[in-house]
Order: C-alpha cells, then structure tokens, then sequence
C-alpha cells in the first residue's frame, strides 16, 4: 500500500491527511498530536475513526491543518482520517459512515449584515 491523500472539511478548517502502514504515530504540522491539540477531547475526536475501525497502531498519520479554530481543525481532522480509512479498505465504511464521519458537517457562520450589530441581532428600538 502507498501512501493515501485525502481532504477534510469543517467550518473554515481544511486538513489534508496523509495515511501510509506504520506505527500509528500521528503527525499535525511537524508536531506531535499531544504537542498540537492540548485539550484530551480534541485528541480523542482526531483518533474516533482508528478506535472505531479498530485500527489504531496500524498506520502512519500525517495532517497539513489550516484555517478555522482548534474544533473545526480536529473536526476536519477526523474527517479526512475517515475517507483515508474508507480508501484503505471498503470494508470500513459502512461502520464510518454509521457513526457520521464521512458526512460535511455545512453548517458555517452566517455573515453580518450592514445596519446591525451582527448577523440577525438588531440595535435597541428607542422610542423617543
């Protein structure tokens, strides 16, 4: 098996993930998971997919992560992990797609709009 390249999607995060045999060791940026992600649920959802499928200590991950927060980057994380896994045998996706990692969460920030504080919040009405 060679190495296998896929693209995930959160918010304004994007991760490409880079999944070939090895050791299970993950890389995100040319650091270390626990180095990268601070926080033990951030490190938990990057890992979902392997735990789910079973396949932890198996392959070698390594993630490009830009844009977006520290949620939305794990998030896309996980996504681009899933379709790694689902490339690496088809037999992993019908449990993947089960638990919802194969699916684009779309939901993104609605834009501000001109005349009000925010997206749907208006200034208060005063009536004299």
């Amino acid at each position: 098996m060679e190495v296998v390249n896929t693209v995930g999607r959160r918010k304004a995060a994007v991760a490409r993930v880079f999944v070939k045999p090895g050791k299970g060791q993950i890389t995100i940026n040319h650091k270390s998971l626990d180095e990268y992600f601070s926080l033990e649920i951030l490190r938990y959802e990057v890992k979902q997919p392997m735990l789910v499928t079973e396949t932890e200590g198996q392959f070698d991950v390594t993630i490009n992560l830009d844009g977006g927060g520290i949620k939305g980057q794990a998030e896309a994380a996980r996504m681009g992990i899933a379709r790694a896994l689902c490339e690496v045998n088809a037999e992993y996706r019908s449990v993947l797609k089960k638990n919802g990692f194969l699916t684009r969460d779309s939901r993104e920030v609605e834009r501000k709009k001109p005349g009000q504080p925010g997206a749907r919040r208006k200034f208060q009405f005063s009536k004299r």
